[in-house]
């Protein structure tokens, strides 16, 4: 049989899928517990729109936050903080041990920092100009 590699600008989002499933049945069949579960919060107003939300997958003992957004009108409020408890609490709850994420060196570090993270890796000049920094924090 022969194969060919081919370049694809605008992938299918179910050929993309075939990847994911490929390498998610590879993983667990070699490490167990690795089942993802998704982790979301919102912070809703008085109308019920989301301005605010964190959201990650938890496995193998770990959550990955993938996003934190709190609204501009919310920010500083302490909202990220109470986001950010909450998913740690669920975490704790689903007997994960640790957490990681990552954010760019204008946007969340110290942030981070002050809720506990250590950093453990950072990409220069991604994007330029910028730094793209990997935080990571043990739970009780």
């Amino acid at each position: 049989m022969t194969y060919q590699i081919t370049f694809e600008d605008d992938a299918q989002p179910e050929d993309i899928q075939i990847l994911s499933d490929g390498i998610n049945s590879y993983s667990q069949a070699r490490a167990t517990g690795g089942a993802r579960q998704s982790l979301t919060f919102f912070l809703r107003d008085a109308e019920g729109s989301i301005v605010g939300g964190v959201h990650g997958n938890s496995g193998w003992n770990w959550l990955y936050i993938s996003d934190l957004w709190v609204s501009e009108t919310v920010r500083g409020s302490g909202y990220g903080t109470a986001l950010m408890q909450a998913a740690e609490r669920e975490a704790v709850r689903r007997g994960v041990r640790n957490i990681f994420l990552n954010t760019f060196s204008f946007q969340a570090v110290d942030f981070y920092l002050k809720l506990g993270y250590t950093i453990f890796g950072e990409l220069e000049d991604f994007p330029p100009g910028h730094k793209r920094v990997f935080l990571q924090k043990k739970l009780p």
